[in-house]
């Protein structure tokens, strides 16, 4: 059986806020298993390796419209998303594999089109803060993941297309921002979310559900006893609606 590989995306572009430990984090979690794991970080001057699992993370504006143009020449991550690997997008890379995304002025650039969504440039104040995100139970079409966690630093206005569901609704902090109480967006494999943190070191639960994905196996527990601490004291200090 081949090793499981997951390939952190253009992490010299992409790696702004912390987001390549996302990868880190999935290998971590697939090895306390006994899982055969390989992990592969992708710089944006080389071919897109074919992989189980991507991670994108956030980063600046230009960086961001580079990094869009060279994964749609790359094509890589789109016939990765045809053939059903997991993908998690965060912030900027949530942007660039939806249809647009704004630049620093406002001009809007095409993107991969994994995720039916739209994203604009924001007129009030940037989405910077602590964010609490309530996820739907899997009865009601969800993911059935706990109260995840994390921060957020975008100011960009996303909105959800047919074609998706949102990763949940915001329960403190902003989200998507398109004033319908979302935050982020799912089909199939290809997850998209504004919460940094990285996002898998505060929600151990998500980070299992995408190797599940990946892997289509049943995982067995891990002791997150730590990581669970941390993320009640983060939503402690929130004021949840």
């Amino acid at each position: 059986m081949s090793p499981l590989r997951i390939c952190t995306v253009y992490p010299d572009l992409l790696g702004t806020y912390g987001d390549s430990g996302n990868g880190e984090v999935l290998a971590a979690r697939a090895r306390w298993r006994d899982l055969d794991v390989e992990l592969v970080a992708a710089r944006s001057s080389e071919r897109l390796p074919e992989a189980d699992l991507y991670a994108i993370g956030g980063g600046e504006d230009g960086p961001q419209v580079l990094a869009a143009e060279r994964l749609a020449a790359d094509g890589g991550l789109v016939e990765a998303a045809k053939r059903g690997a997991v993908i998690l997008a965060v912030c900027a890379g949530f942007q660039v594999i939806g249809n647009r995304f704004p630049d620093a002025q406002g001009q809007l650039h095409q993107g991969l089109g994994l995720l039916d969504i739209a994203t604009a440039k924001g007129t009030g104040p940037r989405a910077v803060g602590e964010v609490a995100v309530a996820v739907p139970t899997e009865s009601d079409g969800g993911l059935g993941l706990p109260m995840l966690s994390g921060f957020e630093n975008h100011g960009g206005v996303t909105t959800l297309g047919p074609g998706v569901e949102p990763l949940g609704r915001v329960a403190a902090g902003v989200g998507n921002g398109a004033g319908d109480g979302s935050e982020g967006a799912v089909a199939g494999h290809v997850l998209g979310t504004y919460l940094h943190g990285p996002v898998l070191a505060r929600n151990a639960a998500l980070a299992d559900l995408l190797l599940a994905w990946a892997t289509g196996i049943e995982l067995e527990p891990l002791d997150d006893a730590g990581s669970e601490d941390l993320r009640r004291e983060r939503l402690g200090r929130l004021s949840l609606s």
